[in-house]
């Protein structure tokens, strides 16, 4: 398989080296094409593929391109590289807000693959939804699933929609997660505790309680519960989540990112 970057930034290296580790392609069968000369070099030093500036040379011969680009210059790429691209190759996008119909018109391209990754991905532990054009075939289908599944889990959806849905909760999910750890190593130093003792405890909590979560089968609520003994201090904690609305600005948190994301994806 013959796959081109463009774009040579943090999710498009997570992807090279994810490919490259799950041996989906040969590092001699790679081109990745950024601007920046310095990221370029790094790539290059790194993992031992082809580099360029020109997108078009990039993209010659290849079977994928995998668009990993910022938003911003989207628009500028896709101009550049419109009927360029030959009906048999495959574009994967991994932008966020890119609609597959701008993808389509911008490039004057059908075999579209629009995706929304996150960023544990950088660390083969990442969350993808993924959904594609009709004239993307099985085969197709298969290699973008065995791209995508490289970086971590990975899931397709039938509706587009979803990814607005997907980039509001696993899109954006690590920074809620970090800014909960922020809150509670915050709170671990009020109450008299050390920072870096307070940090390692609370990552450590985060960590064993997710992988109980994963191994044991178990509700969340379930959990909860086998933790929360009546009158004792978890219920204290709880009972002050509870007043203070803790699922409700959850919710509204979700559900603004979700609608931003739906507001990006229209402009």
């Amino acid at each position: 398989m013959k796959i081109a970057f463009i774009g040579g930034g943090n999710m498009g290296e997570a992807i090279l080296a994810a490919m490259l580790k799950k041996n989906l392609a040969e590092a001699k069968d790679i081109t990745v094409s950024d601007i920046v000369d310095t990221r370029r070099h790094y790539i290059m030093q790194k993992f031992m593929v082809a580099v360029s500036a020109n997108n078009l040379y990039a993209i010659d011969g290849k079977d994928v391109i995998i668009l990993a680009v910022k938003p911003q210059i989207l628009a500028n790429v896709m101009a550049e590289l419109k009927d360029h691209l030959k009906e048999n190759q495959l574009v994967v996008s991994i932008i966020a807000g890119a609609r597959i119909s701008k993808l389509t018109e911008g490039l004057n391209h059908k075999s579209i693959v629009r995706s929304m990754p996150n960023t544990p991905a950088q660390i083969g532990e990442g969350v993808t939804m993924w959904t594609t054009t009709p004239d993307v075939t099985d085969e197709q289908k298969e290699t973008a699933r065995a791209i995508l599944g490289a970086m971590g889990k990975e899931f397709y959806a039938r509706d587009e929609g979803w990814l607005d849905m997907a980039t509001a909760v696993s899109g954006s999910g690590p920074a809620y997660l970090f800014y909960y750890i922020e809150a509670m190593t915050d709170a671990a130093v009020k109450i008299g505790l050390p920072r870096d003792t307070a940090k390692q405890m609370v990552l450590g909590t985060v960590l064993g309680s997710a992988h109980l979560l994963a191994q044991s089968g178990k509700e969340p609520a379930e959990l909860r519960k086998m933790v929360t003994s009546p009158g004792g201090t978890t219920a204290e904690a709880i009972q002050t989540f509870e007043k203070e609305d803790f699922s409700e600005t959850i919710y509204k948190a979700v559900k603004a990112a979700y609608e931003k994301s739906q507001k990006l994806g229209q402009g």
